[in-house]
This record gives structure tokens, sequence and C-alpha cells, in this order.
């Protein structure tokens, strides 16, 4: 019996360390698209020139739906087909793991405006 703990011991460090490398890669996923966006953001007067339309909202407005649709899939598409598949607290845990990874990258972020 012991040995069959000790088992199932070793294969839920190995899933938490699969868990928290999932959630460390669609966090830098999520990191990455963000820094794109804001350079683009940042940039598109030289870019795209100045713009005084309607087509300029649309745009904005476009990349904000698109963005949030895809930060939605990045952040929670595999979480919630752990969770369908049965794997509930596997998909809690991947959640909350990106969630605190995007968060201290965040305060990162914070501290380099501070100083």
């Amino acid at each position: 019996m012991q040995l069959i703990q000790g088992q199932s011991l070793i294969f839920n460090m190995s899933q938490n360390k699969k868990i928290i490398k999932n959630a460390l890669i669609d966090s830098i996923a999520a990191v990455a698209y963000v820094a794109l966006i804001s350079v683009l953001l940042t940039n598109s007067r030289q870019l795209f020139g100045q713009v005084n339309s309607v087509i300029s909202g649309i745009a904005f407005l476009l990349t904000f739906v698109f963005s949030a649709a895809l930060m939605g899939i990045v952040i929670f598409g595999k979480p919630i087909l752990w969770y369908l598949d049965g794997f509930k607290k596997e998909a809690v845990k991947l959640v909350l793991y990106s969630m605190g990874f995007l968060f201290v990258i965040l305060v990162l972020v914070l501290l380099t405006l501070i100083v």
C-alpha cells in the first residue's frame, strides 16, 4: 500500500510540474501578445499616418474584441477542456497558476515604471 502511495505522490509531483509548465507557457504567450499589440498601438501614427475617420475607431474596437477572445482562449481554453474531461482540480490549478504568473509579470512591469 505504501508503494502505491509513493508512486501516487511521484505522479502528482510530475503532474504539478506539467501544470506549472503549461501555465508559464500560456502566461508568456499572453505577455508576448500584449507587448506586440502595445508596440503596434504606440507606433500606429508612424505606421499608418494620421487617420481621422471612423475606420480607426472600428480598427481599435475590433483589435480589442479580437484580443479579448484570443486571451480567453490562451488562458482559459485548456483549463475548460481539462474541466470537461473530468480533470477539475488540475483545471483550477492551471487557471490559478496562469493568473499567478500574470500577476507576477504585472508587478514586475509596474516596478519598471516606478524605478
